[in-house]
């Protein structure tokens, strides 16, 4: 399994806006991808004042591949989301299994 870590820094005044179009917007996207597995978004806290977080679940690489292209390393940004992100980075990481 491979988690996907997208982080994007949006100026406060659009956070409450950028909310709504993360839900209505960018997860149904990412729900209709074979190989994908789970979802989790959040938004700022007092620590980090800017920054939200999509944190995807994928199958294997050629599930993010189909989903995001051969440059799936990238930050994939939908249509009607690039006015709100000042900047935003992607990162990937395997699984480890842990003992049950």
């Amino acid at each position: 399994m491979i988690i996907r870590i997208f982080k994007a820094t949006i100026p406060k005044k659009l956070h409450n806006e950028f909310e709504v179009k993360f839900k209505e917007i960018s997860v149904p996207i990412v729900n209709n991808y074979e190989g994908f597995i789970s979802l989790e978004i959040a938004r700022p806290t007092k620590w980090n004042s800017n920054q939200f977080v999509m944190i995807s679940r994928w199958e294997k690489e050629d599930d993010l591949i189909n989903f995001a292209g051969d440059k799936w390393n990238e930050a994939h940004i939908p249509e009607g989301m690039e006015k709100y992100i000042e900047k935003c980075s992607v990162s990937h990481y395997e699984n480890i299994d842990l003992p049950v």
